[in-house]
């Protein structure tokens, strides 16, 4: 071996000693911090037990209507993401935010995430934490699907329905859902080895990634880091993705025109493309799940329009919740 070949060969074995030397501690510093985030990892609602595992329901307010809320797929904590509505709703309206198994303060489960599970799932949630009938569902993204098909199952427990930015059935029904593995893969590795906390204290990456910090106290934020290092891509959490489609058949299988009213909130994209204008269309389409449905779309929103707009998200709960006579 010449003497330029043996300098490269011991670079590269320094950088792979190195390299491995840094992916070790950063998976003992990981190890470390997540047992001290658990420490003070306190749910901020109740625990139930709901078909043998806990389930977490955060519930406030006031009124003769509960609001329902279901988060989208893969937002680790219901209850700090749907938090800029609160102080907008609870003066006026009860509400219960859920978290399905795998998410926010829930415990995992090994049922399958098959629609009927999770819906009978969180009927269970709301009728051992005490919450009355009738309700306002309100879905987000991929929790259109459970806020649907629990109207389907339990038609007597609905006032009607809020969707924020949520797809429907047909949408899910078609679209590929899936990422290649390796991005999970990936993102997995990035928070085993605590590269993922060490980019979440900036307050850009959590916006980014979580949620917007300015948006919320100091204890939220702290308990969205942990539920995201928590959480990240389980096996609950990636079971849900798998069967968006079946799920989407499941529930175009019992499709019937709702009595109720139904609104569909759109992100209005500032920089219209061409998918963005296909999924404006298909939110416009939604609205015709019932005979009172409409679409109102949100200028200057993003997906999580509860996020970016909040007033307008709260707005049109409270506009359902006095024209169905429950305000």
């Amino acid at each position: 071996m010449n003497k330029g070949l043996r300098r490269v060969v011991k670079v590269l074995g320094s950088l792979m000693l190195t390299t491995g030397l840094l992916l070790l501690t950063g998976t003992a510093y990981e190890a470390y911090q997540s047992a001290q985030d658990m420490k003070s990892y306190t749910p901020p609602g109740r625990l139930y037990e709901v078909s043998g595992r806990n389930m977490h329901l955060y519930s406030a307010g006031k009124g003769s209507v509960t609001v329902v809320l279901a988060s989208g797929w893969g937002t680790p904590n219901p209850y700090v993401d749907f938090s800029p509505l609160y102080d907008k709703l609870k003066s006026h309206v009860k509400i219960a935010v859920y978290d399905r198994f795998g998410y926010g303060y829930s415990d995992y489960t090994e049922q399958p995430r098959d629609i009927d599970t999770v819906v009978d799932e969180v009927h269970q949630l709301l009728r051992k934490s005490g919450q009355r009938p009738p309700y306002i569902m309100v879905g987000h993204s991929l929790g259109s699907l459970e806020t649907i098909r629990y109207a389907q199952m339990y038609p007597d427990e609905v006032a009607g329905i809020v969707m924020i930015d949520g797809g429907s059935p047909e949408y899910y029904n078609t679209a590929e859902m899936d990422a290649p593995d390796w991005y999970f893969d990936s993102a997995r590795f990035l928070v085993k080895t605590g590269i993922a906390r060490t980019l979440l204290h900036s307050d850009r990456m959590m916006a980014t990634l979580v949620i917007d910090p300015d948006l919320v106290v100091e204890p939220m934020k702290k308990a969205a880091i942990s539920s995201t290092l928590k959480h990240a891509y389980n096996d609950n959490v990636m079971d849900e993705l798998h069967r968006s489609k079946v799920n989407a058949d499941r529930v175009l299988e019992n499709k019937q025109p709702f009595s109720f009213p139904l609104t569909i909130l759109t992100a209005g994209s500032d920089q219209p493309s061409e998918g963005s204008r296909a999924w404006q269309a298909d939110q416009a389409e939604f609205a015709s799940w019932s005979v009172q449905g409409r679409q109102q779309i949100v200028p200057h929103a993003k997906h999580y329009i509860h996020n970016s707009q909040p007033d307008a998200v709260a707005g049109a709960i409270l506009d359902m919740a006095e024209s169905t006579g429950h305000k």
